[in-house]
């Protein structure tokens, strides 16, 4: 009788399906005319015909293979059948679930200490990642204009293992909660309480087995998220725990469960090896003794002593093994291999030891920044006391490195006083690293956002616009060759110890002939500077420097990233907000405000207008950069500008709108 009001008088009916090792249970609750479908399934090991399966995605030695090692790709694997996730009293409200599931992500294998980009737990009702995008976007949504729509019905939980600004990440080793949108609700580092209520952080790219517990409970608003190694126990205290949470208007009716990873300019494995999942209940215990990689504890026997034995006849040759490995490990430590092809370019090549030394082993404490493209350090080389920034990225073939390096090298003779210098390059492995000058105030964007101690004074602003342009101009125009830098933005544009501005960060530059045109088809560059005409024929041109050109003219000018999804919906995106501005006769609203009102107002007018020109959608709208800078200069007005801008408002919006650009840098 207790058992029947508990229940509301509810019958049920249970029957279980057996298939490659998959049991499903589902469990009928009929309320007035309607049956509510709950759903329950365990994954102790995978058959690729019990899952969907779509882009990089496969199933290897009976585990979900997500991604391999190739850069910019997406896969996505889900159980194979929708799951009904309303409530059949009412179909407004969300059912209650309960997943665990092992996953482990295998870096790539660098000088980076990280893999890229993560993987995520998803319920979606889109099950193909076509049109979405890699990278930081984790193959979860298709463009920065589908950030936080209601239309998307995502929930997610990433495991993150790059640092994204952009979606205000709060590290590189990061356990989120996404609700239709890429910035978290909530996050935290990855890691978990033990026993001993002692904190310890998870090295999510490692390579280890990771498992994840991920409860929400309807009638509570409540979502808890827990991580510890496999085949320990279950924290009692959740890594993530969140109150008033309802899912009600996220999920729909019927939606699908599973896992989405990417890979961007960094690379990495991702893996799911065990899952399980419930509606309505606590997800099933997995069987991890049939886990890949699963290290089993075995307990001692009566042969410990014959272990112990044989384990002690090993000692003596393993020694000599192991002493020898290290003598040879020692001899080798610094010896660069050099390839016959290489010597073509060997007045810029560096020994790796002279690397290692002038940056204290690569050492924490050198580190200037790191990002998609890999790591940048100080030094100091012994050789002749200069100090130098030494970028650590990775190739992943000969060929490709080959014809990195000639450019590299071809680029290293290029001389203006608004250029970094490159000094050249070292090869180790599938690891290159290119010196440039180092500047001692550091880069732009540091000067300009966040919370810099002093605001960065326009006189000083403009001046680095000049230099900038005065820089782009020799690469388009002064030199042998015709250079087009393709990522021109704030924080590539560095500053010495008299804060002049210098153009640096040349790996995704390429060069060319006067006479030629770019054979270029290999889109990239960062979100937000991207000319819209680059998406679709994938050819760079001065033109589309000239675009990237105009985003940072209003970067600069307006104190602000060209993409904030934190801002109202029609500020998120800069030049449109700046365009719409203008249209209403406002364009000085668009002024830093951490300025106070401290700046030339015919030269914030000049700058803003320009910016606008030079980012104009269509390509044969913009001029050249020696205009630009003519205009920089007051040597020349800008042309017609009221007359012909007009006839571009209704212009379509930003290249922000096409899914098929890099949101970090790339190399091709």
């Amino acid at each position: 009788m207790k058992f029947l009001q508990d229940t509301k008088r509810k019958w049920k009916t249970s029957w279980s399906l057996k298939m490659a090792g998959v049991s499903v249970f589902l469990l009928f609750f009929p309320s007035s005319l309607t049956a509510q479908v709950d759903t329950s399934f365990i994954f102790n090991q995978f058959d690729a015909s019990t899952l969907e399966l779509f882009g990089n995605a496969s199933v290897q030695s009976k585990a979900i293979f997500l991604t391999n090692q190739s850069q910019y790709s997406i896969g996505r694997a889900f159980y194979g059948h929708p799951v009904s996730m309303k409530d059949s009293g009412s179909l407004s409200s969300a059912l209650s679930f309960s997943t665990s599931f092992v996953f482990k992500i295998i870096n790539a294998g660098s000088c980076l200490s990280r893999s890229g980009h993560g993987l995520a737990f998803i319920m979606t009702p889109h099950r193909s990642p076509e049109g979405f995008l890699p990278s930081g976007y984790l193959g979860l949504l298709k463009n920065i204009s589908s950030m936080g729509k209601a239309s998307n019905h995502l929930f997610a939980v990433e495991f993150d293992t790059v640092k994204n600004l952009e979606f205000l990440d709060i590290d590189d080793n990061h356990v989120g909660v996404d609700l239709n949108d890429l910035t978290s609700v909530k996050s935290e580092t990855a890691g978990y309480w033990n026993d001993n209520s002692q904190w310890r952080e998870l090295d999510l790219s490692n390579g280890q087995n990771i498992q994840a517990w991920i409860d929400y409970d309807h009638p509570l608003n409540e979502l808890k998220v827990t991580i510890a190694e496999a085949c320990s126990n279950r924290p009692e205290k959740p890594l993530l725990y969140l109150k008033n949470i309802s899912l009600s208007d996220i999920l729909e009716e019927e939606i699908y469960v599973g896992f989405s990873a990417a890979t961007g300019g960094l690379a990495g494995e991702h893996y799911v090896v065990a899952w399980s999942f419930t509606t309505n209940g606590a997800a099933s215990f997995l069987n991890l003794e049939l886990c890949d990689v699963i290290t089993h504890r075995k307990s001692k026997s009566s042969n410990s002593r014959l272990i112990a034995g044989i384990a002690i006849s090993c000692i003596l040759p393993l020694l000599v093994v192991a002493a020898a490995t290290l003598m040879r490990w020692k001899r080798n430590q610094y010896r660069d291999i050099i390839e016959e092809w290489e010597m073509e370019y060997w007045p810029h090549r560096f020994k790796y030891k002279d690397l290692h030394i002038a940056t204290k082993g690569f050492g924490e404490e050198e580190l200037l920044g790191s990002g998609g493209f890999g790591r940048v350090y100080r030094g100091v080389l012994a050789t002749n006391g200069l100090q130098v920034a030494v970028k650590c990225i990775l190739r992943e073939t000969e060929e490709g490195m080959r014809e990195f390096i000639a450019e590299i090298s071809s680029l290293g003779r290029l001389q203006h006083r608004n250029l970094v210098q490159i000094r050249g390059f070292c090869r180790r492995i599938k690891r290159l690293f290119i010196v440039y000058d180092y500047m001692p105030s550091g880069s732009l964007d540091k000067m300009i956002f966040g919370k810099p101690k002093k605001v960065f004074e326009w006189i000083h602003r403009y001046k680095v616009l000049k230099d900038v342009a005065a820089g782009l101009l020799y690469l388009h125009e002064g030199w042998e060759q015709r250079v087009v830098h393709r990522d021109i933005k704030s924080s590539n544009v560095l500053l010495d110890s008299e804060l002049n501005g210098k153009l640096g960060d040349f790996g995704l530059a390429r060069l060319y002939e006067h006479n030629e045109n770019s054979h270029t088809t290999r889109v990239v560059g960062t979100l937000g500077y991207i000319a819209p005409e680059l998406i679709h024929t994938g050819k760079a041109c001065p033109a589309t420097d000239v675009f990237s050109f105009g985003i940072f003219l209003l970067e600069v000018a307006c104190g602000r990233r060209p993409v904030e999804p934190t801002l109202q919906p029609e500020q998120v995106v800069m030049v449109d907000w700046v365009r719409e501005l203008y249209s209403a006769g406002n364009l000085m609203d668009a002024a830093d405000p951490n300025l106070g009102g401290q700046y030339d107002e015919v030269e914030m007018e000049r700058v803003l207008k320009l910016g606008l020109l030079c980012s104009n959608p269509q390509p044969e709208g913009r001029i050249g950069m020696r205009q630009a800078l003519q205009i920089l200069e007051e040597e020349a007005p800008i042309p017609g500008f009221s007359d012909e801008f007009n006839l571009e408002m209704n212009a379509p919006k930003s290249s922000l709108n096409s899914p098929s650009y890099s949101t970090s840098m790339s190399l091709d």
